[in-house]
């Protein structure tokens, strides 16, 4: 058990049945009344954000998350399988457990998340980008460069991203996995 003085970024607590990442938070000390700690949580298992006030003193659970390098090894109908590089151990997470699953290529490092006390794992995190092969896209024109234009693609994984008219088939880019946008092409 800690305090509400034990409070930093980073820590996971836990709160109503869930595991809760605090993003940010503030000491707060009003002229009149008594002080509390004002918190923005961030769900581990499902990535709400939620603002959360703790009054000062109070006894809050915490929990030790820890973060394991996987690799993705391929999905069928029991899942989505990884494999621990150290070890050699292989876990299935359901695909609500991941983020973005279609931008998810085989070999792909990621991290996933268990708590540590239990062994169960709670969430996958991937990199910020991933640089993947347009697999079909509608041939570019030379000049198409001027405007800002986009058009559709479909990279290896089956996704299809929105990418500029320069772009064509069997060309590496680079795709956010936060926002599956498009974020630059990639020389080989």
């Amino acid at each position: 058990m800690a305090t509400t003085s034990d409070i930093r970024n980073g820590m996971c607590i836990e709160l109503n049945g869930d595991i809760y990442q605090i993003v940010e938070f503030q000491h707060v000390k009003p002229g009149k009344g008594n002080a509390f700690v004002r918190t923005k949580l961030k769900s581990v298992t499902t990535g709400r954000v939620l603002d959360h006030t703790i009054p000062a003193g109070h006894k809050i659970n915490d929990v030790r998350v820890e973060r394991r390098k996987y690799q993705f090894l391929y999905k069928d109908d029991m899942g989505f399988h990884f494999m621990n590089t150290e070890t050699y151990d292989q876990i299935a997470l359901q695909e609500t457990m991941i983020d973005r699953p279609d931008l998810l290529k085989e070999g792909e490092m990621v991290d996933i998340l268990f708590h540590a006390a239990e062994e169960m794992p709670l969430a996958m995190e991937m990199p910020q980008n991933v640089v993947l092969e347009v697999t079909y896209t509608e041939p570019g024109v030379k000049g198409d460069t001027a405007t800002n234009t986009l058009k559709p693609a479909t990279v290896e994984t089956g996704a299809e991203v929105r990418v500029p008219l320069f772009i064509n088939t069997g060309d590496k880019i680079r795709v956010d996995t936060r926002t599956g946008a498009y974020l630059e092409r990639v020389k080989e």
